[in-house]
């Protein structure tokens, strides 16, 4: 049996094929660390465990749910914008809960693209963003994040052309994999942008709250009028260690809730009530919880930056996320770095490349291992004699 032609210039999903790196080098008996995967390696909340206890106990939580969310789950999202950013939004018609940002933003693309639309994607970015296009039959356009340009989009370097034709522009800040962050004042270009070739703007915000040294990621709605063009994603996988539960929000433009609604309501059946239920906990969470979260992960980056400082590498410390993103040695294409890394040192990293052309030259490092096991990983590439000068 033939399958699409879509399906043809699809790549193989990077993180899948880091599983398989994984799986293959510990068959082989090798200790492997994996610096790969955005997965938090400590428990979800326990509040969050707890009221889930409880919700998946109780009978009404065991029919379908609202395609589009609880009344509670939504009022409870809303009220947490409001608290964090001091905006409003109107959970009836302004908020559609998810089953996590992933599938969301698959989603979003085929309300929204039709054959021959381009849509904007940052180079390098989350590979959703550009093979959702291509299911959908779209063209994705990559908006080059450079080193020298901060790690943000140039929208003036956009062709006129590409920007009349274009649907959609995703941004993510704080930014996987780069791991920069943005102002209001990028916000307030993106959405006179967006605004004057009328494309809808999609924030993905799925790091907004993993932040360290007094940067607080800003929300677009906090733009007077982005409500007008945009909308932003929300994913409780990060913010409460809850990847695998599978719960989040988009928040925004009515019209695109509509739409994304709409195309949900014809493929998923919404999320589990009783996640719904126990999601809101993670909302009601002291801020202390959040904050000593954000203190160990502080504490494995610095260890790390140091680290590789002192393998050669020239580091700007990141101010957000849990990833930190390297050049390669002068010679090494990222395939090449990686595969020493794992090679020589049994150590797992994405290569840039896995998240665009703009990525080459780069690859990316997720401190979601505990202290001792990432200076375990710089002794070894210490003693590989792996560093930012070595030859190839």
């Amino acid at each position: 049996m033939k399958t699409s032609k879509r399906l043809d210039r699809i790549p193989p999903y990077l993180f899948a094929r880091i599983d398989e790196k994984v799986a293959e080098a510990k068959a082989k008996g090798y200790d492997v660390i994996s610096l790969g995967i955005g997965d938090p390696d400590s428990p979800t909340l326990n509040s969050v465990v707890e009221e889930m206890k409880i919700a998946i106990l109780d009978p009404k939580n065991h029919d379908y749910p609202p395609y589009d969310g609880t009344k509670e789950f939504k009022k409870a999202s809303s009220d947490w914008m409001k608290k964090r950013f001091n905006v409003d939004i109107d959970p009836d018609c302004e908020v559609l809960a998810n089953i996590g940002s992933k599938e969301a933003i698959a989603h979003l693309f085929f309300a929204y693209v039709d054959s021959g639309d381009i849509t904007l994607c940052p180079d390098p970015g989350y590979p959703v963003y550009r093979n959702a296009t291509i299911l959908a039959g779209g063209e994705p356009y990559s908006m080059p994040l450079t080193k020298e340009n901060g790690f943000l989009p140039d929208f003036e370097k956009i062709p006129v052309d590409v920007a009349k034709k274009a649907k959609l522009m995703f941004l993510n800040y704080p930014n996987n994999p780069t791991g920069a962050v943005c102002d209001l004042d990028f916000y307030k270009r993106a959405v006179d942008y967006c605004k004057k070739y009328d494309i809808l703007l999609c924030s993905d915000m799925a790091y907004c709250e993993m932040t360290y040294d007094g940067y607080v990621a800003p929300s677009v709605f906090q733009v007077e009028g982005a409500k007008d063009i945009a909308i932003e994603f929300y994913s409780h996988s990060k913010s409460y260690n809850m990847t695998g539960w599978r719960v989040g929000f988009v928040a925004g433009n009515k019209e695109a809730i509509k739409a994304l609604g709409t195309i949900k309501n014809n493929i998923d059946s919404g999320c589990f009530k009783a996640i719904q239920q126990a999601a809101i906990k993670g909302y009601e969470a002291p801020k202390s919880e959040i904050e000593a979260l954000n203190k160990m992960y502080k504490e494995r980056k610095d260890v790390m930056e140091e680290g590789l400082k002192k393998l050669g590498w020239d580091i700007t410390p990141s101010k957000a996320t849990f990833y930190i993103w390297i050049q390669c040695p002068k010679g090494f294409t990222s395939e090449e770095f990686a595969t020493v890394m794992l090679e020589k040192a049994n150590i797992v990293v994405p290569p840039g490349t896995g998240y665009g052309k703009y990525g080459e030259g780069f690859v990316r490092i997720a401190i979601t291992k505990p202290v001792e096991i990432l200076k375990k990983a710089l002794k070894r590439m210490e003693e590989a004699g792996i560093n930012y000068n070595m030859v190839k």
